[in-house]
């Protein structure tokens, strides 16, 4: 595993960073690309949906780990 490494995203027009490994970020960026979405989308949405104690860089993290399980699930 990597380091966590600052990211910059612009959500709903503001500018914002989160602090991801680069294992997270490029699923991220992968799931992004699967669903045809900018990662900047895909974020906006992930933010929108978090609660106010979890971080955006938590919330991705948790974000990609759900969809990789449901992934396997469905295999």
């Amino acid at each position: 595993m990597s380091r966590p490494v600052k990211r910059s995203l612009t959500l709903n027009g503001h500018r914002t960073s989160v602090s991801l490994e680069d294992e997270f970020w490029h699923a991220f960026r992968q799931i992004a690309e699967a669903r045809n979405m900018p990662v900047n989308t895909l974020a906006a949405g992930i933010d929108s949906g978090r609660g106010t104690d979890t971080g955006l860089a938590t919330a991705i993290r948790l974000f990609v780990l759900a969809e990789l399980q449901a992934r396997a699930a469905a295999r």
